[in-house]
């Protein structure tokens, strides 16, 4: 049996109104004359990953699917990439400008993909009461629970410290790459299940609280990835890594990127 997800009438007709405004070109037969990569990427997304993303938003509105399966589909879109780290790949980021001026397509579908992300992702302003006051908490929290921490390696093992407080059994910890994941059975995952459906209070309110965590340690230059991964398992797992300075297209809309840039020679 399918519960109903409690969710903002608004938050609903807003993801609606969003699939239904998928941008495409103004003309299929000039688009990507610039770079046919960037058009084999445009392809991808709209052949083959936006059908499912308007699949998954069906269900999240409807209370089959997480949040954070919505979300770990936004983060796999297909994508152009325009910097190696921290360094920019210059001429890569000019060929998405020259395409850019010549197709609105590109630059609309960074707009587009930014909603999308933000009214999933969700605003402290969309969300309801109790769910602003578990995020402020866990944001103040943040300010106790990782004070004098800076690194991924001392955050981790604070929020691991936190984890057991509350009674959840840290299962394994894995390094790789300055990322550190942490696996984990939470003992809450199906509190109010018989109500709100399998995991919704866990991860629908009492991750609010990580949210909080998330906004706390953005703020501090460290990318948390809440608990995610719990969809058809008894495990989560949570990743805190530095904050990635990787450009890539469409999440990076051309126009933030430098005109003066210019093509290095072939």
């Amino acid at each position: 049996m399918e519960h109903e997800l409690v969710m903002i009438p608004s938050e609903s007709s807003r993801l609606r109104s969003l699939m239904s405004a998928f941008p495409e070109p103004e003309s299929a037969s000039t688009f990507g004359d610039g770079d046919s990569e960037i058009e084999l990427t445009y392809n991808r997304i709209h052949q083959d990953w936006f059908p499912q993303l308007e699949e998954k938003i069906e269900q999240y509105i409807s209370g089959k699917v997480l949040r954070e399966e919505v979300i770990a589909h936004l983060e796999a879109v297909p994508s152009y990439r325009l910097s190696d780290g921290a360094a920019p790949l210059t001429g890569r980021q000019q060929r998405l400008r020259q395409v850019a001026d010549d197709e609105p397509v590109v630059h609309n579908m960074s707009e587009w993909y930014a909603s999308v992300r933000n009214t999933v992702e969700q605003d402290l302003d969309d969300l309801t009461a109790d769910e602003r006051l578990l995020n402020r908490l866990g944001y103040l929290f943040g300010f106790v629970l990782f004070a004098g921490a800076s690194s991924p390696s001392a955050i981790v093992r604070r929020l691991r410290f936190a984890y057991q407080v509350v009674g959840v059994e840290i299962d394994s910890i894995n390094t790789t790459g300055g990322c550190e994941t942490t696996t984990f059975t939470c003992p809450y995952r199906n509190v109010g299940s018989t109500i709100y459906g399998k995991r919704t209070v866990c991860h629908e309110k009492l991750d609010r609280v990580d949210d909080g965590y998330v906004r706390y340690l953005q703020k501090r230059g460290i990318d948390y990835q809440r608990p995610r991964g719990c969809d058809s398992a008894t495990q989560c797992y949570s990743a805190v890594s530095r904050s990635s300075p990787e450009q890539w297209w469409p999440k990076t809309d051309p126009d933030d990127l430098s005109r003066e840039t210019t093509v290095p020679p072939e």
